[in-house]
């Protein structure tokens, strides 16, 4: 109990395809593959020197210790 089995699946997915249709399916996985294709081409595009990583001050290095979202200059 609790898990669901394979039969549980393949009647979901009789239903899936009984409401939406195999071609309405087709049609969002092939919009949703597009979507994936670009995102993964915007990141490859992104300039190295503007990623969020190198944009973010080292709190260790700037002298800034951040609490919550208040953020403090170290006296050395």
């Amino acid at each position: 109990m609790g898990g669901l089995s394979i039969w549980h699946w393949l009647i979901v997915l009789v239903i899936v395809l009984l409401i939406f249709g195999t071609k309405k399916l087709r049609n969002i996985g092939e919009d949703l593959g597009g979507t994936v294709k670009g995102f993964k081409e915007g990141l490859r595009d992104f300039p190295a020197e503007n990623k969020p990583a190198d944009l973010a001050p080292n709190p260790i290095s700037s002298g800034l210790i951040v609490a919550g979202t208040i953020a403090e200059k170290v006296k050395s």
